[in-house]
């Protein structure tokens, strides 16, 4: 009888441990959505200020931070100096950031944006087309898509955020 209260009680133990301690694992962070299961990403394209095309399956084995946004998006105002913060942050080996205009605006005006908020590690991409806040079902500006080094959406976060969050990048350094 000892023997199988013994063993219900580990098990117990061991029921509560472990999901306390993947509740941990992600950071009560405002705006922070993690997936329980990841989602696969699809061919990804987009262009640069050089109007070249990047495709995302470029970037494999990297930890990848999608941010769109757009000139006239107060919020990414406020944002992207952290985000541009966090492409300079030297404890990621493996982190790639790609901060994709889909205002449907000028080149122009995005080099003015990173002028006037000193954005100075970042570069320039952009949607032309409009195809990514359709693919990835975007409710709104800015929205930051994380994507692992399987290519898969593991996490998103929706408005903004502040990247220089210790909590936040002590966490995504798991991700690198």
């Amino acid at each position: 009888m000892k023997l199988v209260t013994l063993k219900i009680f580990t098990l117990i133990v061991y029921l509560l441990t472990s999901k306390y301690s993947y509740a941990t694992d992600v950071p009560n962070i405002k705006n922070l959505v993690f997936h329980k299961e990841t989602k696969k990403i699809g061919k990804i394209e987009f262009k640069n200020s050089n109007n070249n095309i990047e495709n995302l399956s470029s970037y494999k084995n990297k930890l990848i931070l999608l941010n769109f946004w757009a000139t006239w998006c107060a919020p990414c105002r406020e944002e992207m100096p952290s985000l541009d913060k966090l492409k300079s942050n030297n404890k990621f080996k493996n982190l790639e950031i790609f901060a994709i205009n889909v205002g449907n605006e000028e080149l122009k005006k995005s080099i003015i944006f990173y002028k006037n908020y000193n954005i100075k590690n970042l570069e320039i991409y952009f949607d032309d087309l409009s195809n990514l806040p359709n693919e990835f079902l975007l409710r709104g500006l800015p929205t930051t898509i994380l994507i692992n080094k399987n290519n898969e959406e593991f996490a998103r976060i929706i408005g903004s955020m502040d990247f220089q969050n210790k909590k936040f990048i002590n966490w995504l350094k798991k991700y690198d």
